[in-house]
């Protein structure tokens, strides 16, 4: 797998080729490619790949570990970048995340929940939130079951100092290219299915559908994302340290 170099000098054209995929994709789902936001995902690469992305005027990074995305946010000398925590969060680093970062996609728990707007309440802030559902019933992977996906947007609604923005998955891999394809058609499906109830129910909007990345994403936008996080395909392999 080829390694960035901390330039990052490939990455207008490897965002040209992303965006060209999210062009094809929504030309065959009969979608508005300004309707679905490509997120970068980060992780791992160091703040010249934030300063790439701020570079080609996209609005957002996402970041997969507090720690990290809070020292590299720092580092960065770019302005006017959002910061999206797309992993998993533990509710001892609540505190942390809502303070550094602008969104929290991958809020699972009624527990998390309640720390996220704690927090914020202290921050004076409002903290916009993604309920992480595990879409896909994947053990591996994290995310409230979608069975408990009405009462966990109950306690959300209920948090003042929370907004929730919509909800966000991450599909299972399979043994097969075919496979993995299938099964992430069939959890990009079931999240749609769920936001669509969900929002009928409740009587609000849960406009984003954080779902899809490199290899799903238009398995992604043929079920309704509007937010594809894309790590590989823009930036190449991760740098490990």
């Amino acid at each position: 797998m080829p390694v960035p170099s901390d330039s990052f000098a490939d990455f207008p054209a490897r965002l040209t080729a992303v965006r060209a995929r999210l062009a094809a994709a929504c030309l065959a789902a009969g979608r508005n490619p300004a309707d679905v936001e490509l997120l970068p995902v980060t992780k791992n690469h160091p703040p010249a790949a934030a300063e790439a992305v701020a570079e080609a005027r996209l609005r957002a990074v996402g970041e997969n570990r507090v720690q990290e995305g809070v020292a590299k946010r720092a580092a960065c000398t770019a302005t006017g970048l959002a910061w999206e925590l797309i992993g998993h969060l533990q509710s001892n680093k609540a505190a942390l995340a809502a303070a550094h970062f602008d969104r929290v996609q991958s809020v699972d728990s009624e527990k998390l929940l309640r720390h996220l707007d704690h927090a914020a309440a202290v921050l004076g802030k409002v903290l916009p939130v993604l309920l992480q559902i595990n879409a896909g019933d994947d053990p591996a992977k994290f995310g409230a079951d979608l069975a408990d996906a009405p009462r966990l947007l109950e306690v959300a609604l209920a948090q003042p100092h929370l907004r929730v923005d919509g909800l966000m998955t991450v599909a299972p891999l399979g043994a097969t290219p075919a496979e993995t394809t299938a099964h992430a058609a069939r959890t990009f499906s079931n999240l749609r299915g769920l936001r669509d109830g969900l929002a009928a129910s409740f009587g609000v909007p849960l406009r984003e559908l954080s779902m899809g990345m490199s290899a799903d994403l238009e398995e992604a936008v043929t079920a309704g994302s509007t937010i594809v996080r894309v790590g590989t395909a823009l930036f190449g392999g991760r740098l490990r340290g």
